[in-house]
């Protein structure tokens, strides 16, 4: 096992890494920009070393300030949470550049899924399914339309690098192509600095469900079963589940099976999860894979009983998986995960920065709270709007709705507005309550927010 691991992100996931550590006896470094510079995080590590001004662009995305934080520190490993630069393959190989074991994919293995044209086909020769979709790029707006014409609309435009929503646009006639088409490529180019799209058959009213895998270098490869994203707003998810209300148990082995081919097919290494849209017939298609650690890999740990972040230490430090020889799994109970974002729900989810003048999580039997924050936080306009996770597990699907009602009742957020009151009236729904619900929940189900 590593002796010191700096971590190269913030918020609430620098701090469950950081513990993470501290539980396997690694020594821990943080890094932060100056707007970060009284978070707890930062106060939490064994160490603590500046990279930046406030900018994202300045700080968390810069890499040789990272690198040299780690050498300066010596660090034997960086963990890079998600976002920022955890699937940047040049990242990864700089830091195996300078003798730094990046936790987390080979930089191949980020390059080959992280271009989702080239990872559709690396499914496609695996015997995954896929989605029919454009053979590689479409370059110009004529080949979209001549692709669109073959499969018929509606067809989905995405960006081949990023995710996050981020260079995605649905379009269902024609006359509506060419100016989605060039809004895509814009929004992709601006994201990711690559504006390269291509074009698939839109599944309509799909669920959106993962298979978390873990893979080592001992040839064990694990399904630690699914996760159920549907909830989402513009492709950004806002309240996970485990097990999924919408897949049968015959459904669920073949997810998992075709999750660990792709595994097999990549040689991956490490934790990852394998993206699906599942159709209202029971098929299911390859959609991306993310090769870094996910925001809701909480809900996968509470109904598997595995640490998925001390699993990824102890793979990328050279160890096998602990969790190996008790695969494959089956979920034991239910958990449900809630975004908990500093927007404002009443109005379009508008971003609400600033000061958090009363934090008082819930307690009790099943309820777990992972956070960075507390009374006299601030909210940095700079990132990401998470303030917290609600993690909540029970027995089965009915006793979790129960216990959310009642912990995000006794959530107290106070300063800011946040998602609370949005996450209550979706447990108030009635397609929520049955599990009949899809992607276009928010739409269908609670009008356009």
């Amino acid at each position: 096992m590593f002796e010191k691991v700096l971590v190269a992100n913030r918020g609430e996931i620098a701090l469950r890494v950081m513990r993470a550590c501290k539980e396997l006896g690694v020594k821990t470094v943080a890094v932060y920009s100056l707007e970060d510079a009284d978070t707890y995080p930062v106060k939490y590590a064994d160490e603590a070393v500046c990279i930046g001004p406030a900018p994202a662009a300045s700080s968390y995305l810069v890499a040789a300030n990272i690198i040299a934080a780690a050498k300066n520190t010596n660090a034997d490993a960086i963990h890079p949470g998600y976002g920022f630069l955890a699937e940047n393959a040049d990242f990864a190989r700089a830091c195996a550049d300078n003798g730094i074991v990046f936790i987390g994919p080979a930089p191949e293995s980020i390059e080959r899924m992280g271009d989702k044209s080239a990872a559709r086909e690396t499914m496609k020769s695996c015997g995954v399914p896929t989605v029919p979709g454009s053979d590689g790029c479409v370059d110009t707006a004529e080949e979209a339309a001549k692709f669109a014409k073959e499969v018929g609309f509606p067809v989905l435009i995405k960006a081949t690098a990023g995710g996050g929503g981020k260079g995605m646009r649905e379009v269902h006639q024609p006359e509506e192509l060419e100016i989605q088409y060039k809004a895509a490529r814009l929004e992709a180019g601006a994201a990711f600095g690559n504006d390269s799209v291509y074009l698939e058959k839109l599944v309509l009213r799909p669920r959106h469900v993962e298979i978390q895998v873990l893979a080592d270098n001992f040839d064990n490869n694990v399904s630690l079963c699914e996760r159920d994203c549907s909830i989402q707003r513009r492709h950004q998810k806002l309240i996970e589940e485990a097990p999924s209300p919408a897949l049968t148990d015959e459904i669920r082995r073949a997810m998992g099976v075709a999750a660990i081919k792709a595994v097999r097919a990549t040689d991956y290494k490490n934790a990852g999860t394998i993206e699906f849209l599942l159709d209202q017939d029971g098929r299911f298609y390859f959609m991306e894979m993310n090769t870094r650690i996910q925001v809701e890999h909480p809900v996968t740990e509470l109904v598997t009983g595995t640490d998925i972040v001390k699993e990824q230490l102890r793979i990328a430090s050279g160890e096998a998986m602990s969790c190996a020889p008790r695969a494959p799994f089956a979920p034991f109970g239910h958990a449900m995960e809630f975004r908990i974002n500093a927007e404002d729900p009443d109005y379009n989810f508008r971003p609400c920065p600033g000061t958090i003048t009363v934090f008082e999580a819930p307690s009790g039997p099943g309820v777990r709270t992972d956070c960075y924050v507390k009374s006299g936080s601030k909210i940095s306009p700079f990132y990401d709007s998470l303030v917290a996770k609600l993690i909540v597990y029970g027995q089965d699907r009915q006793e979790v709705i129960a216990r959310a009602k009642r912990a995000l009742q006794e959530f107290k957020i106070e300063g800011i507005a946040t998602t609370i009151p949005f996450h209550l009236k979706v447990l108030e729904n009635e397609a929520f309550n049955k599990g009949t619900f899809s992607t276009d929940f928010l739409e269908t189900q609670m009008g356009e927010m």
